[in-house]
């Protein structure tokens, strides 16, 4: 059979950039016909031609900021998205579009109305949706080259590590505290970074928590101690531009885990923003 490169070579477009210089490039129409035509993930294709310095014009905007290398990681990772309402909605369309290759998305829940004012993945003609089957099609009209697993359940302690297995990276969107405690648990057992962000009222917060990392802890005391399951969110509410912001930055840490920035990363730091005076701060964790 002939090389994949041999059946992209005869497809690739040159544009010229802002400064003047020529790029290769591969357009999504060309992409998944080559990968009919060898039966191969469309996926495959775009690796083989960014390791030819050609860019699929999907990703063009993400170069000069990340490199042809950083988006043949994010194609190549598995990233675990656990919690798909006002977060993890938002976080799914970051990184769909992104190119990370292989999503895991984990939420046992159905969208209701009261979801309507944050949740990207809700409309009013999903009302009664699974929130990862609904994801799942978004992913697909996004980027065909995702692969997308689909686990309408809610993580517990029984199936927190089973849910995870095999997963690069994990973002933490729940809406609860013990829950995000048993999966942080799972993500340390199976030496899985995990980024973790919550959302109160116009305020929120972000860190990444690596295996070997305290974690959780710093933030909410120990887990035995918690009184109330819920975070202030539930008194504070979850305005849709606090949500966007976090998720945001949530995506943001993800990405450079998975392009491989330890020293720029909010490990033992809590990134806090506060958005009704526009305020900033990195608190040190550890």
């Amino acid at each position: 059979m002939a090389r994949i490169i041999d059946h992209i070579a005869p497809r690739v477009a040159q544009i010229i950039k802002p400064n003047g210089t020529t790029q290769h490039t591969l357009s999504i129409a060309n992409t998944q016909q080559i990968a009919a035509e060898l039966d191969l993930p469309i996926r495959c294709i775009e690796i083989e031609a960014l390791g030819n310095g050609i860019v699929p014009l999907r990703y063009l905007r993400n170069q000069r900021t990340f490199n042809a290398n950083d988006q043949m990681h994010w194609l190549n990772a598995r990233a675990a998205v656990v919690g798909l309402g006002g977060l993890g909605g938002s976080v799914v369309e970051i990184l769909s579009r992104a190119g990370v290759g292989d999503l895991v998305l984990i939420d046992g829940d159905r969208f209701e109305e009261h979801n309507l004012n944050r949740q990207w993945l809700s409309t009013e003609s999903s009302l009664g949706q699974l929130k990862a089957e609904a994801a799942a099609g978004r992913v697909a009209n996004l980027n065909s080259a995702v692969r997308v697993t689909s686990r309408p359940v809610f993580l517990c302690d029984a199936n927190a590590e089973e849910l995870i297995q095999g997963c690069t990276i994990v973002i933490d969107c729940l809406d609860d505290i013990p829950s995000r405690f048993t999966l942080e648990a799972a993500a340390k057992q199976l030496s899985i970074p995990m980024v973790s962000g919550a959302v109160a009222g116009m305020t929120g917060h972000v860190t990444t928590i690596l295996p070997q990392d305290e974690g959780l802890t710093l933030i909410y005391g120990p887990r035995q101690s918690i009184e109330s399951p819920k975070g202030v969110e539930i008194a504070l509410g979850c305005p849709p531009q606090t949500v966007a912001t976090v998720a945001a930055m949530e995506s943001s840490e993800a990405l450079k885990v998975l392009t491989g920035r330890p020293q720029q990363l909010l490990r033992n730091k809590l990134w806090v923003v506060d958005l009704s005076d526009s305020s900033v701060e990195i608190l040190a964790l550890a």
